[in-house]
């Protein structure tokens, strides 16, 4: 017999060697995921309403419900959601697909601006009940940003099928999950 054969041919190891696994493994990676597609698709669908603003009848009724759009020019409102809404699916596609994955360190970067310029406009105006979410947005935010930027960057991949038909449906999610819905809220129930 050859001696440069293993005497243990199938490669088993020792059962007491092998790491015993505890239930659901947390990961920073895994951490980030979940992050970007829950602010990816709050922001998404936060925005899309404010884009809906564009709409003179929908404007006029909106400080009903939101008392601060009085306050804030109808295009500069239209402008902010366009934003939220990139921003949104900002972190996710870059990252899922892996075409430019910088761009979704970048759309947290942005949001994370565009929620201490909120915060700001927010302590200005004396409504401090509103500072505390654009805080906690804008915090997961920049988590999100140092994670995808410095922590667990995602590498950039050539583009395939699988990946591209699984970001269609991220976007189909997106549309029937938050723009439908928001559409549907702003569109038929009075303010």
């Amino acid at each position: 017999m050859n001696r440069h054969v293993s005497d243990d041919l199938f490669s088993l190891q020792d059962i007491e060697q092998q790491p015993k696994r505890r239930g659901m493994r947390f990961t920073l990676n895994g951490v980030l995921w979940s992050l970007q597609a829950l602010w990816g698709f709050f922001f998404a669908g936060s925005g899309f309403g404010k884009v809906l603003l564009y709409d003179g009848a929908l404007y006029a009724a909106a400080p009903r419900a939101v008392a601060w759009y009085a306050a804030v020019p109808q295009p500069l409102i239209v402008f902010i959601g366009i934003c939220e809404v990139l921003g949104g699916v900002g972190l996710i596609l870059p990252a899922m697909t892996k075409v430019r994955p910088m761009l979704t360190p970048l759309a947290a970067a942005g949001l994370t601006l565009t929620m201490i310029l909120a915060a700001g406009f927010h302590i200005i105006r004396g409504e401090y009940a509103l500072v505390p979410a654009n805080l906690v947005l804008g915090g997961v935010a920049a988590f999100v940003m140092v994670g995808r930027w410095k922590l667990t960057p995602v590498s950039p991949a050539i583009l395939t099928s699988s990946r591209a038909l699984r970001s269609f449906a991220v976007v189909g999610a997106v549309v029937l999950l938050t723009f439908v819905p928001t559409w549907y809220t702003m569109t038929n129930a009075p303010f």
